[in-house]
């Protein structure tokens, strides 16, 4: 039980000029003796879910046994917080493989990821995939905060036409999360502007713009709020401001890095503003921004796609830096390839890791975001050499406030239990309890 002086609001705002600085919690969040397990600051549940195209290359990413197993390679950047992660093997993600009499659909259905669903086979634009889990879990959970959930990018669909290959539309590539069947919502590419929507103050344009133009910091614009809020906090919940507003101007100065290079960008190169140049940088940025909205509050749940479907992008920060994501995948069962394959999957994996790592760093309530959230990591193929959607990988991290145990393989039996009944295992852990998904066919065991 945390005993404090002073409440403030859980939904305490900062205002300045044409900014607004949401709060993480804070021990005065709680009234004078009440339990914190009774307030609205008891720690919420978080979820992110990731999706990576081009499955894993085989034999690198299956724990030898079920517990107390040691980390195969490509997960090997997880195991500092293996008493929070859940590997699953063994899964068919039916939903990535054609409809009945249909063709394609390998690389062009990575919106069927959280849903189970089959997408609807068109390149126009009566386009149909499913409800997808984080927004079933969205509507649970964040609608009351400023963002009920954020889709994240890092890598640019502008270039690709409506119709991106085999008669599936674009979309269906280009965003893993549906507020319904027949409603994708954007991912988005720029951290500036997912930084503006964090922080801008919901007025106009024009406060925002004029904030910009004067080059000043959003912590500079609620500067007096801060230090009289400060003044009577605890000694605690100031060194939680402190590493919170630190956390804020680090990620500010990484913006403006991102906006003064994509100026000198070569005329040739279409580089938006705020855009880092490097995949390393931009998703540890993203991941950074997802955190920071964790720790204030302002959403609850996210989703990233890594790389999209036929990418030829290669990832100089890894230990493969020429190989491009998709040749690589096609390793024609070649052990020197598929190890080659196996270092961008587990640079993957690092990237991964950078979010979890600020998850267990950051302090909510009474443990971490880590202790507090389930984050999701999978592909919709398992072998990507010859296409195959069974044995799939996926992979669980996170506390989910004691629902979820760590240093576990689940292996289940090759091409019998379908991706539908982890999504809907799941929704089950976030007290959401619906009797089918996509292609579901039950519950998952043990999870």
């Amino acid at each position: 039980m945390f005993i404090t002086k002073k409440h403030i609001s859980r939904r305490t705002v900062l205002r300045g000029a044409g900014a607004a600085l949401a709060l993480p919690f804070l021990e005065a969040m709680v009234p004078a003796a009440t339990a914190l397990a009774q307030t609205s600051a008891n720690p919420k549940p978080r979820f992110v879910g990731c999706f990576v195209c081009h499955g894993m290359a085989p034999g690198y990413w299956i724990p030898s046994k079920e517990t107390g197993f040691e980390f195969p390679f490509i997960f090997k950047p997880l195991e500092p917080y293996r008493d929070h992660v859940t590997i699953l093997s063994g899964l068919h993600s039916r939903s990535a493989e054609p409809p009945p009499g249909a063709t394609g659909a390998d690389h062009w259905v990575a919106a069927a990821f959280l849903c189970a669903n089959k997408p609807k086979k068109t390149a126009g634009a009566d386009v149909y995939a499913g409800h997808t889990i984080d927004q079933i879990i969205a509507e649970k959970i964040g609608q009351d905060t400023l963002m009920p959930s954020m889709q994240l990018a890092v890598e640019d669909p502008g270039a690709n036409s409506s119709n991106c290959g085999e008669g599936y539309s674009c979309v269906y590539t280009n965003t893993i999360s549906w507020a319904s069947p027949t409603q994708p919502l954007p991912m988005e590419l720029n951290p500036q502007v997912v930084f503006e929507r964090m922080f801008g103050d919901g007025t106009t344009t024009e406060q925002r713009a004029a904030r910009r133009t004067r080059d000043r910091s959003i912590l500079d614009s609620v500067m007096g709020s801060l230090s009289r809020l400060k003044a009577q906090s605890s000694t605690s919940d100031r060194a939680r401001l402190d590493d919170y507003t630190e956390n804020v101007r680090e990620i500010e100065r990484r913006l403006q890095i991102a906006m003064k290079a994509s100026t000198v960008a070569p005329t040739d190169m279409s580089v938006p503003v705020g855009v880092p140049q490097t995949f390393d940088e931009h998703i540890k940025l993203q991941f950074d921004l997802l955190a920071l909205a964790f720790q204030a509050d302002i959403t609850r749940v996210g989703t990233l796609i890594f790389a999209r479907d036929l990418t030829g992008r290669t990832y100089p920060e890894s230990e493969a830096p020429t190989l491009g994501f998709h040749g690589g995948s096609h390793h024609g069962e070649d052990p020197r390839r598929i190890d080659q394959f196996s270092k961008i999957n587990q640079y993957h994996i690092k990237m991964l890791a950078h979010l979890v790592e600020r998850l267990a760093k950051t302090e909510d309530g009474n443990g971490t975001l880590l202790d507090h959230s389930m984050v999701l990591y999978g592909s919709n193929m398992g072998n990507p050499n010859q296409h195959l959607h069974y044995d799939v990988p996926h992979v669980l991290v996170g506390g989910l406030n004691g629902k979820m145990k760590g240093w576990r393989h689940l292996a289940y039996p090759s091409k019998t239990v379908p991706t539908g009944n982890l999504l809907l295992s799941i929704l089950d852990k976030f007290d959401i309890h619906q009797e089918s998904i996509g292609d579901s066919t039950g519950r998952l065991d043990n999870l």
